[in-house]
């Protein structure tokens, strides 16, 4: 095989996944005009349910323009030799390949943020907030950009820098190295993502006394979940949508409900949510969505140990010498079709699993309070309420809102 057969199999891959994302899209779009299920008639009024639509129709709009913008910029990065340029542009300034492969991607990854930032500004300040859902000004956002660069050079840099000298030092063998520091980094992450990550963005205060966290705190004692940490996360800063997650295990578990969810929900259906969260931690689907993910870390690395220095690799994108960077690059669109069998897979999981903690806030709390709940957030969030189903199969992680309503009515 030639580096230049390889070059248009990436190209390939590129565009196909282009269109089946595209297509997907299209399928979903036919159905946004589609007359509401019977079971969730009470979720909009009609004026309502056309804003709805209005809102689906306009960011489906502004996807596929974004969208084919990005696919441009790819295409024109790869016949224009855009990593071979990129790469003898570094190599003029250090021979260190750690420090090359950090400018390298350094200057990717400034590219793309220069490129997406005026889409992600249209999308908040002009689509969001036409439909009432921004919060944020104008210098939050620049301050949560800054602070993500920041984030992303620092944590980023240093996990890329150490793969890069495992990869350095034992060479095909770096896949054992980096796997077992990126499952020591997952479970440090799972355990103190909310108390570490999440308050440089957000302020977390514990709920306050009052009837909600009395009613909460009863029903944990009734189903045996030792409940220390409940935070209210300030969210109505930024958006008006809300929500409501878990995280952590042990005692370093906590709840964090959205400011938004307390104020647009009735204190039975906030307990509703929470009782489907706690249900996740009961059937251990935080603990075994994070063995899952070290598996399949592995799995990727060990693949990626295979082709990692291949020369034709390299040559396909113009760089006559192999390197981390570069195999790291064109490895990663040769493994996006295996990626997205095993996003399909862990997608199916995930809303099996949505299904289990919603059988045990059925079971131990309230199936009613919970459909009125989800229903609600999903008017706040104008949500579709007729997705396509092999849109909902390649992309949900939660089943639709009719088929949850379906499943606790059952």
């Amino acid at each position: 095989m030639t580096p230049q057969i390889v070059f248009y199999i990436l190209i390939a891959i590129i565009l196909i996944n282009y269109f089946i994302d595209t297509w997907l899209d299209f399928l979903n779009a036919k159905q946004y005009d589609d007359p509401i299920p019977l079971e969730l008639q009470d979720v909009y009024t009609k004026e309502e349910y056309q804003k709805s639509q209005a809102y689906k129709k306009e960011n489906n709009r502004f996807s596929n323009w974004s969208s084919l913008f990005s696919l441009f910029v790819t295409l024109a990065f790869f016949f224009f030799k855009g990593f071979a340029l990129v790469d003898h542009f570094v190599r003029q300034f250090t021979s260190n390949e750690i420090v090359v492969t950090l400018l390298f991607f350094g200057i990717i990854m400034i590219g793309n943020d220069i490129l997406s930032t005026p889409f992600s500004y249209y999308h908040t300040f002009v689509i969001e907030e036409k439909y009432g859902f921004n919060k944020m000004s104008k210098k939050l956002f620049w301050i949560d950009k800054i602070k993500g660069w920041l984030l992303t050079i620092i944590v980023g840099g240093v996990i890329l820098a150490l793969i890069t000298w495992f990869y350095q030092q034992t060479g095909n063998q770096f896949w054992i190295y980096t796997w077992i520091f990126m499952a020591l980094f997952s479970v440090f992450l799972t355990l103190f993502y909310s108390s570490l990550i999440v308050p440089l963005f957000n302020k977390q205060t514990p709920l306050e006394d009052g009837t909600l966290k009395t009613e909460i705190e009863k029903f944990a004692q009734k189903v045996g979940f030792k409940l220390d940490n409940i935070f209210v996360i300030d969210g109505s800063k930024r958006s008006t949508k809300a929500n409501a997650y878990f995280s952590g295990f042990g005692t370093k578990k906590r709840i964090v409900l959205y400011d938004t969810l307390i104020s647009d929900l009735e204190n039975e259906e906030i307990i509703a949510v929470l009782a489907h969260e706690i249900g996740h931690y009961k059937k251990k689907h935080v603990f075994i969505n994070m063995v899952l993910s070290i598996l399949v870390t592995g799995f990727t690395l060990y693949i990626l140990s295979l082709f990692i220095n291949s020369s034709l690799l390299a040559e396909s994108l113009s760089v006559l010498k192999p390197s981390f960077h570069i195999g790291l690059i064109a490895f990663g669109i040769l493994y996006s079709p295996i990626s997205s069998i095993t996003g399909l897979l862990m997608n199916y999981l995930s809303r099996k699993f949505e299904y289990q903690a919603d059988s045990f806030a059925k079971e131990n709390y309230s199936g009613e309070a919970l459909i009125s709940s989800l229903k609600k957030l999903s008017k706040n969030s104008l949500s579709n309420l007729t997705p396509h189903q092999w849109y909902v199969n390649y992309h949900y992680s939660h089943p639709t809102l009719l088929q949850r309503v379906l499943f606790l009515k059952q």
